[in-house]
């Protein structure tokens, strides 16, 4: 059967999305709808598959007035969220301008922030942080010893700043403690900064010291506005990146519950969770495509 070159070409596209679209209802979809179902049923196991019956709202009524600990997981892991995003964003960006200047040892420099991408599993990050002290593991404990530190509040005190309040006291210091998170959850940003720096064009660079622009008015003038529809992109990442953080205690609860045959409950918060942080993603987004820079050709 003769076919027009368009069309034989555009089929040859189909063809190669096939097995991915093919993979991603049976992989993906199938299993979301099939979970917002549990979540409105009870499931008990049986011989060839799930058997579920109907009991309306009552998994989601479970998971906020009768576990003892999803709430309080639930508002742990959105107040984390909450002040590390920003913190990582500010911290990746901060470091890219740093890294696309021209100095000796730049490729090394870079190799070693993005470490942790090629590295970043659960057990490593966990033996790092000192997750496995519990353990009696020796080398791990030794080991993260190495990041237990408390050199901001040793500055503070050589730059003479005292008598701040108890909760700015405790704001530096859980920031301190969580310094190391905050360097290794930064690869893919400082990277995805790192291209969006070097797309900045030489001629508005070139512009700017005609004027006789300040490095700081360079950052806020061009800088910022050309990275700026990155920043939303990072955003988005990091929040997502935090759905799989070794350290989420809202998902180690669902995945217990889900080792305890409850699919039920646990699809419940699973939901619940998504929906927040879904919300949460859409009315930032909102806000900040206010504020980005978009280049009109």
């Amino acid at each position: 059967m003769k076919m027009a070159y368009e069309k034989r070409k555009s089929m040859y596209g189909y063809c190669f999305i096939a097995l991915w679209f093919v993979g991603a209802l049976i992989f993906f979809l199938i299993p979301v709808v099939e979970s917002l179902l549990y979540s409105f049923q009870e499931i008990t196991p049986d011989t060839g598959g799930m058997v579920g019956s109907w009991v309306g709202m009552d998994n989601y009524n479970y998971a906020f007035n009768v576990d003892p600990n999803y709430r309080q997981y639930l508002v742990k892991v959105l107040k984390d969220t909450a002040w590390k995003t920003p913190l990582i964003l500010v911290f990746s960006l901060f470091v890219a301008v740093i890294l696309n200047q021209k100095f000796k040892g730049r490729t090394f420099s870079r190799a070693v922030f993005f470490l942790p991408v090629i590295i970043a599993t659960g057990p490593v990050y966990n033996i790092i942080n000192g997750n496995l002290q519990s353990t009696g593991n020796s080398d791990a404990s030794q080991f993260s010893t190495m990041f237990s530190t408390d050199l901001l509040g040793e500055l503070m005190e050589f730059l003479g700043i005292y008598g701040i309040s108890d909760s700015m006291q405790t704001t530096i210091e859980m920031v301190s403690d969580n310094i190391f998170g905050i360097v290794w959850n930064s690869g893919i940003q400082i990277l995805i900064f790192l291209a969006a720096l070097q797309n900045i064009p030489v001629s508005a660079k070139e512009a700017a010291q005609m004027e006789g622009a300040t490095a700081w008015e360079y950052f806020w003038k061009i800088t910022l506005p050309y990275v700026s529809p990155m920043i939303l992109a990072c955003f988005i990442f990091t929040i997502i990146d935090s759905f799989t953080d070794p350290n989420n205690v809202v998902m180690g609860r669902i995945l217990d519950l889900q080792s305890d045959w409850q699919y039920g409950p646990a699809s419940a918060m699973a939901w619940v969770y998504f929906a927040i942080v879904l919300a949460a993603v859409g009315i930032i987004t909102a806000i900040l495509n206010k504020f980005i820079y978009y280049e009109v050709d």
